[in-house]
């Protein structure tokens, strides 16, 4: 089955998704409104564990199947996909 990079989870990872978007505007309101930084500061942890959660087990599923994809097809195509996927993890762990 060719999912075209996406997990047979895509659903749960959707809502997931937009559970975050939705803390995110929770916390732009709390900014907008001079909340207490206290609940500011447990918002932003919350949202920020809740997308390294999701960000960290999208780049696994799509890593293995794009990896797995390109060593199927093989020559420069999986060459060119493990160097994009290497790039791609050395941005996510310099930020």
């Amino acid at each position: 089955m060719d999912m075209r990079g996406y997990t047979s989870d895509k659903d749960g990872y959707l809502t997931r998704l937009r559970r975050i978007e939705g803390q995110v505007r929770g916390l732009q309101r709390m900014v907008e409104n001079d909340e207490y930084c206290i609940d500011v500061l447990t918002q932003i942890a919350a949202a920020t564990k809740a997308l390294q959660s999701v960000s960290l087990g999208l780049m696994d599923e799509h890593l293995k199947h794009c990896v797995a994809e390109a060593i199927a097809v093989g020559g420069n195509t999986a060459d060119a996909k493990v160097r994009e996927a290497s790039e791609a993890i050395a941005r996510l762990v310099r930020s």
